[in-house]
């Protein structure tokens, strides 16, 4: 048997990462299988499922590297078929119509449950059963002639010949529906598994609201396709080893349904920081330039005049503090900006207090005389300092990081004090002096 797994997300606007993450899981075993992942695109809904909504369904997979087998189905395409299997339910008995409510606007066709307890197993959750007397019989085609989400997505599982049916562990309720629709219509039911929530801090169901929640807000965010990839991947799933950071072919080599926890997992963005920074590390500098460039551009940061040699001593300067592509742009503007505001806690506990502006004065006269400019030789300079002054190494490195970069923080003093030139580093210390110096 050739394993055939399928994504089937309704296009009406963008992709949240929980169906993403079906997606993923869907692609993982079909791929570790030697198996076919098909796309369904469930594009009923006519006013929401829009050219563009299809467009963001499709971006978001390419972006992340989920290849699909075929061409795409398009449930709009399969009505006909949809209404011939209902007329067969209805002629097997297997279901009636009725004015649903007594409306008055027409007969819906109604799906009969066979009356006894259904049972399946789901291959995340275990045995799983439901009572007949709490299997009510439901709505698959509408009083208007449009078939409900029941008939078309049993009914094109069929059709695309789907084994294993993978999704959120909220269609659990529809699948002993579904179960009670395959022996109806005489079909074979594929496996079951479904997976377990993605939630917040307080165990909520992951939203908007908690932050980044859909595809395309973590790829502008720059975070890298294989690092959101991994992520997701783990978010219920473990390769039943210490391995987190793993490559696509990792993963496909490593993923079995039996290792999916059935219980909720966290999203942890401080986690995912991490794993992008893991996966940055393994592309070229070449690469990390590009990208960080390209996100400065996209923040509207990025001036024509900045020296692209500069800008390569900045990133590499930053180095791992760089775990996406915008941290440039958000956590280092000072390297490119003489005017950059001041960080006014870091004034206030570092310019401000006592003898700091005084040992300011004396680091600029220091600094001056350094050459070459080098992290080594500022290095030494301000030791030297130090032991003629008796001053701690604190107080001397703190007033100058601020008065070059206007905060507190940021990657190591005399690797930036270096990357900047002495012209520069220079420049703003008088420039700082001349602002909080009386």
């Amino acid at each position: 048997m050739t394993i055939r797994t399928r994504f089937a997300p309704s296009p009406t606007g963008n992709v949240h990462i929980g169906n993403i993450r079906a997606a993923i899981y869907n692609w993982l075993f079909s791929r570790h299988g030697g198996g076919e992942f098909l796309l369904r695109i469930e594009d009923t809904d006519l006013e929401r499922s829009t050219p563009a909504a299809v467009k963001t369904v499709l971006d978001s997979l390419a972006w992340l590297g989920l290849t699909y087998d075929g061409e795409p189905l398009y449930q709009s395409t399969q009505k006909a078929r949809h209404l011939e299997v209902a007329e067969m339910l209805l002629s097997k008995g297997a279901a009636y119509k009725e004015d649903k409510g007594g409306t008055g606007k027409g007969e819906c066709i109604i799906f009969k449950m066979p009356g006894k307890d259904i049972s399946f197993h789901d291959e995340v959750k275990g045995d799983l059963s439901k009572k007949a007397e709490d299997l009510k019989d439901f709505v698959i085609v509408r009083s208007d002639g449009s078939p409900v989400f029941h008939l078309g997505n049993v009914v094109d599982d069929i059709t695309m010949g789907i084994t294993h049916v993978i999704r959120g562990d909220d269609h659990v309720e529809n699948t002993f529906k579904h179960m009670a629709m395959y022996e109806a219509i005489g079909a074979p039911a594929p496996k079951f598994a479904h997976l377990p929530m993605i939630v917040n801090a307080q165990g909520k169901p992951y939203s908007k609201r908690d932050g980044a929640a859909y595809v395309g807000e973590f790829q502008e965010k720059g975070f890298l396709p294989e690092a959101l990839f991994n992520s997701l991947a783990l978010l219920g799933w473990s390769p039943g080893d210490d391995r987190e950071v793993m490559t696509r072919e990792e993963m496909v080599a490593a993923f079995t349904l039996d290792r999916v926890r059935s219980a909720p997992s966290q999203l942890d963005m401080t986690k995912l920081l991490w794993m992008n920074g893991e996966h940055l590390k393994r592309h070229g500098p070449d690469e990390i330039v590009a990208g960080c460039r390209a996100a400065m551009q996209r923040q509207g940061r990025w001036r024509d005049g900045i020296d692209p040699a500069y800008f390569r001593a900045v990133v590499a300067c930053m180095g791992e503090r760089v775990r996406l592509y915008g941290d440039v742009g958000e956590q280092a503007a000072f390297f490119f900006d003489d005017e950059f505001p001041y960080d006014e806690k870091s004034v206030k506990k570092r310019l401000l207090k006592e003898g700091a502006i005084g040992i300011l004065r004396e680091e600029l006269a220091a600094l001056e005389a350094v050459e070459p400019f080098t992290a080594a030789a500022t290095d030494a300079a301000l030791h030297a300092l130090g032991e003629r002054t008796g001053r701690q190494m604190g107080d001397l490195v703190h007033p100058v990081r601020v008065a070059v970069s206007g905060t507190g923080v940021g990657p190591g003093l005399f690797d930036m004090l270096a990357t900047m030139g002495k012209e520069r580093v220079v420049r703003r210390i008088r420039r700082t002096l001349s602002i909080y110096g009386g």
